[in-house]
């Protein structure tokens, strides 16, 4: 029942009608699903989250190299609630590269390669728990217009780990609508097939977005149906 509910409503969140905006700039709205970092750009990201007793703070940096390359680093620190797992989630480094713009095909699709590596953080809070690094790589790709972002994402990942190493594949279905100059919306799914089936999951994302110049703030609800599990939280990101 709980399952229904919650991709009936996210199916109705996505569904949602998108007003278009003429006059929204792209090319700050980071938190658009397809957004690239331009040229000698900075995004600072600073998120806070809480969900099954444990809050985490995460903080990410990431810089245009040019108009279709960006890289990026990002360290989670988490606060166990019910237990003493606190320490370094993980400590991830990584990069975006835009293969395809919209104007380089009639489709006006846009289509991004994007790689990386995660260092699992302290003993006992690594991600996933056991494993002390992971790799990852994929490709995200999509369509923009004034009003609304659709986008999906196929990201690959691999854990080399002697007793436990394991592989998964997450695909990503989103959609983001900009209401107006302020307000934007968006949503979607993760779903995820790994060879250790305990690992599967299956995600609602949802989110609020508020744009003032080139400051975000980002309200976030996420619900994993194989664990029933949900987490809240917030963001910031500012565009330098």
């Amino acid at each position: 029942m709980k399952r229904s509910f919650g991709f009936l409503f996210g199916l109705m969140f996505l569904c949602m009608p998108a007003i278009a905006r003429a006059d929204v700039d792209l090319t700050t709205d980071t938190s658009d699903p397809l957004f690239i970092l331009r040229d000698d750009a900075i995004l600072s990201e600073t998120g806070l989250s809480y969900g099954h007793d444990i809050l985490r703070l995460g903080q990410a940096l990431s810089y245009g190299l040019n108009d279709r390359l960006s890289i990026g680093a990002r360290v989670h620190y988490q606060f166990d609630i019910a237990d003493d797992a606190d320490g370094f989630s993980s400590i991830d480094l990584g990069g975006v590269y835009r293969m395809a713009r919209a104007g380089d095909n009639n489709a006006h699709l846009i289509s991004d390669v994007i790689a990386g590596f995660r260092f699992g953080g302290s003993k006992h809070v690594r991600t996933p728990w056991f494993a002390d690094s992971s790799y990852y790589a994929g490709l995200r790709f999509g369509r923009q217009w004034a009003g609304i972002t659709l986008a999906a994402t196929i990201k690959s990942t691999w854990v080399f780990d002697k007793d436990r190493g394991m592989s998964y594949i997450d695909f990503i279905p989103e959609s983001y609508f900009r209401i107006d100059q302020i307000w934007r919306a968006g949503g979607g799914f993760t779903f995820r097939k790994s060879t250790n089936p305990h690992y599967n999951q299956e995600w609602l994302n949802l989110k609020m977005v508020a744009q003032f110049g080139r400051t975000q703030y980002i309200g976030h609800f996420d619900y994993e149906f194989e664990h029933e599990e949900a987490q809240i939280g917030a963001k910031v990101n500012i565009l330098f």
